[in-house]
């Protein structure tokens, strides 16, 4: 009987007939993977399975002609700007994964596309080399910075594999003995005298240009906003509405109450400024405020100074007295809506506003319940 040794790790590979020996494969090779297998068989006696031998066993896995040729590196190279037409700025070789044959051959030429195009060409040396050479007379970087040149190569193997690489050929600035100087992207402006270090500067001073700028711009916007909140702030209108009734205490955008109790931070010899004049007219001259004036007098003088005024508007400018209105307990105190006569005036409902109106019920209650006697 014959069998493998399963000492080894690649017996998996192969597998043998007991009976005949015969060696098959068990699964597919790879020559470009493992090129050659060794293990060993061991034949065993029948009758007597203790007598028995082994033999070592080599296997050389063939080739076969699966993998196209291929360019060796390098897949880039240059050419000067002052190159001349057949100048040879490259040459290329070709490498194959397959192992090649003795007298392998490796063709060069350019694919269809690339053929009519008038930059380069692509001169095969029949040496298993080949030469990319220039087709016009000088370059431009400013024109054009990169081509890109497709070279078909094909082996003399069966059955013949080919492929095509892409070379990629970048203009660059050179001397007069096609020595090259410089391929980045500051050759462009190397020609007005630009070096590295002149560009990181203009590159530096644009970006605090910019952000001078931007800091400008948001600095007037802010000096803007706060220059419109002050003068909105500044603006006291005395009249809100020429048909609406004060809030009473909540109302603390009607008027200022501090120009009532501080007369002399009214703003004098000023026109007013809550409706449009007609007429531009002059204010008239005020006596000074004297420091122990009473709110009440004060009062009393301007609105006789507005009485014996025909050129004053029919307006008020009082809006709250900070005791009646809407938001107040008493709520609003106008005559405006009230009773015809002031008989069928009904006052019994100043006795539920509390004691701070108990005197202005018992006057306006029952004229029996009214003692001016007992009043303090």
């Amino acid at each position: 009987r014959y069998f493998i040794d399963w000492k080894n790790d690649v017996d998996s590979y192969f597998t043998i007939d007991a009976t005949e020996g015969t060696i098959a494969t068990n699964q597919l090779l790879d020559r470009e993977s493992t090129a050659q297998y060794n293990f060993s068989i061991i034949a065993s006696k029948v009758s007597n399975p203790l007598l028995t031998s082994k033999v070592n066993v080599i296997i050389h896995v063939l080739d076969v002609n699966e993998f196209p040729p291929e360019i060796s590196v390098p897949y880039e190279t240059s050419v000067c700007e002052n190159a001349k037409p057949g100048q040879v700025i490259q040459t290329v070789t070709a490498a194959d994964k397959d192992l090649s044959p003795a007298g392998q051959r490796f063709s060069f030429r350019l694919s269809a596309e690339a053929s009519n195009k008038p930059n380069f060409t692509v001169h095969d040396y029949r040496n298993n080399t080949a030469g990319i050479e220039t087709r016009r007379n000088g370059y431009s970087r400013r024109h054009q910075e990169l081509y890109f040149l497709p070279v078909v190569i094909e082996d003399s193997s069966y059955p013949v594999q080919s492929s095509t690489n892409t070379m990629t050929i970048r203009v660059c600035r050179c001397d007069s003995d096609g020595t090259i100087l410089s391929c980045n992207v500051e050759a462009i402006f190397l020609p007005v005298g630009l070096s590295t270090g002149a560009l990181v500067a203009i590159l530096l001073c644009i970006v605090i240009l910019l952000v001078i700028v931007v800091l400008y711009v948001a600095l007037r916007r802010q000096r803007k906003k706060d220059t419109l909140m002050t003068s909105k702030e500044d603006i006291r209108d005395n009249v809100i509405h020429y048909d609406d009734e004060g809030g009473g205490e909540e109302d603390t955008q009607a008027f200022d109450i501090g120009a009532l109790r501080n007369p002399k931070v009214i703003e004098d010899n000023k026109i007013r400024r809550d409706i449009k004049p007609d007429t531009l007219r002059f204010p008239r001259q005020r006596p000074p405020v004297e420091d122990n004036t009473d709110v009440r007098d004060f009062i009393n003088q301007r609105l006789q100074e507005n009485d014996v005024d025909p050129t004053a508007p029919p307006y008020d400018s009082l809006a709250t007295f900070a005791y009646e209105g809407n938001g107040s307990v008493a709520e609003s105190l106008s005559s405006i809506d009230s009773l015809t006569t002031e008989a069928d005036q009904d006052y019994d409902y100043l006795s539920d506003w509390g004691p701070r109106f108990k005197i202005l019920a018992d006057m306006f209650g029952e004229e029996e319940s009214y003692n001016p006697d007992k009043v303090t």
